[in-house]
């Protein structure tokens, strides 16, 4: 089995009950690693890993209600993980083969060249609010920060998980990533300082997971 897969981008207007049947029709094979809707509702990106597609796997823009493939398909790796910009003009795609990519849904091309630093696969990608940094979190346990319009590491990376970087989001005013880990962290970092100024450990989950629950039995 190859560990290669497909990145695929449907397009059109769509509803939200496609099922695994109507996906196998439009090409993936394998299992999805990650999907990701367009702000506006009219695009799905998704990233798979597909043994019949040998060594490489490929994004291509897909009409849902046609399933014929539009444009020319790119040529990627297999994909862990997928994010939109804000402004729905681009996509973010991290891989098993330690890149970050950004790509141009009209152009239907990869934007400069993949961003390379992390020493292992990359899990979890996101956008700022404003669209103007990107953040990767990786097998390396580091969460990383780039630059979108000069595709450069912004700092150095953000040390301090223990384990795998899962999954990372900016908060709405975009001064703050969070960070989930196979740690059992979760930590919050200063995207200005880039110091980590939180981290919540499993006890302080559960905890809060108990008053969670308490809360809603009481109310």
């Amino acid at each position: 089995m190859s560990d290669k897969g497909i990145f695929l981008l449907f397009g059109g207007q769509m509803s939200l009950s496609i099922s695994a049947a109507c996906l196998h029709v439009l090409g993936h094979q394998d299992w999805v690693r990650c999907v990701a809707f367009s702000p506006n509702g009219r695009h799905i990106v998704s990233g798979s890993r597909d043994n019949t597609v040998g060594i490489w796997g490929t994004v291509g823009i897909w009409g849902a209600e046609t399933q014929v493939l539009v444009g020319t398909p790119l040529w990627i790796g297999w994909v862990t993980s997928l994010a939109f910009s804000p402004n729905g003009k681009h996509i973010v795609s991290g891989s098993h083969d330690e890149t970050v990519t950004m790509w141009d849904l009209v152009m239907q091309n990869m934007v400069g060249g993949p961003l390379r630093g992390h020493k292992g696969s990359v899990i979890s990608v996101a956008f700022s609010p404003d669209g103007k940094r990107l953040a990767s979190g990786s097998q390396d346990q580091t969460v990383r920060i780039w630059d979108v319009v000069t595709q450069e590491m912004v700092g150095w990376p953000l040390r301090g998980h223990k384990d795998h970087v899962a999954s990372v989001a900016f908060s709405p005013d975009g001064k703050h990533i969070a960070s989930g880990s196979r740690d059992d962290t979760i930590r919050i970092w200063d995207v200005m300082t880039q110091k980590m100024v939180r981290a919540i450990g499993r006890t302080e989950i559960e905890r809060t997971r108990i008053s969670c629950y308490i809360c809603c039995i009481l109310t």
